[in-house]
């Protein structure tokens, strides 16, 4: 996939827009709530994914409702700050599912993760498996949710109200 560089103009931010609120739109939908033509639609849509601007199109789904209850935020740090030793880490929590999220943070620990499992054995199991002394690991300080309030995996201020 060829990753060109794009300035979005205002229909492209209303696409984006409608699309981080529901992107099972069908294309003429999606043309109707952001006031293009469906060829014009189905054009930028292309362009803006081609140019690694929409990364994904995938359904939010209700962790309770499906058995993952348990959302930990952890905090790493590790026992060197190495760049290797960070790119290994990452690595590592890559391809791991149940890492929802991993961030490289300054000051403070080295990472935030965004962890999300079926209950606190398989917190557990995670921790035995990641956050050991093999994998360069210092510290880990873990955050259980007991409620989320909000939730929402959109990027903010795309079009101005």
């Amino acid at each position: 996939m060829k990753m060109e560089s794009i300035e979005l103009d205002e229909a492209d931010r209303r696409l984006l827009d409608v699309l981080q609120q529901d992107c099972a739109l069908s294309n003429q939908e999606l043309a109707q709530r952001a006031h293009l033509t469906p060829p014009t639609c189905l054009r930028r849509v292309r362009r803006l994914v081609e140019a690694g601007v929409i990364e994904r199109r995938i359904a939010v789904l209700n962790p309770e409702r499906v058995g993952a209850g348990l959302t930990v935020i952890v905090e790493i740090t590790l026992a060197e700050q190495a760049a290797e030793r960070m790119a290994a880490f990452e690595a590592l929590v890559a391809d791991v599912p149940e890492v929802q999220q991993c961030y490289r943070v300054s000051p403070g620990p080295d990472f935030v993760l965004v962890l999300l499992v079926v209950d606190m054995a398989a917190y557990h199991a995670l921790v035995h498996r990641l956050f050991t002394a093999a994998n360069q690991v210092r510290n880990v300080r873990a955050f259980f949710s007991v409620h989320r309030s909000k939730f929402a995996p959109r990027v903010p201020g795309l079009i101005s109200s």
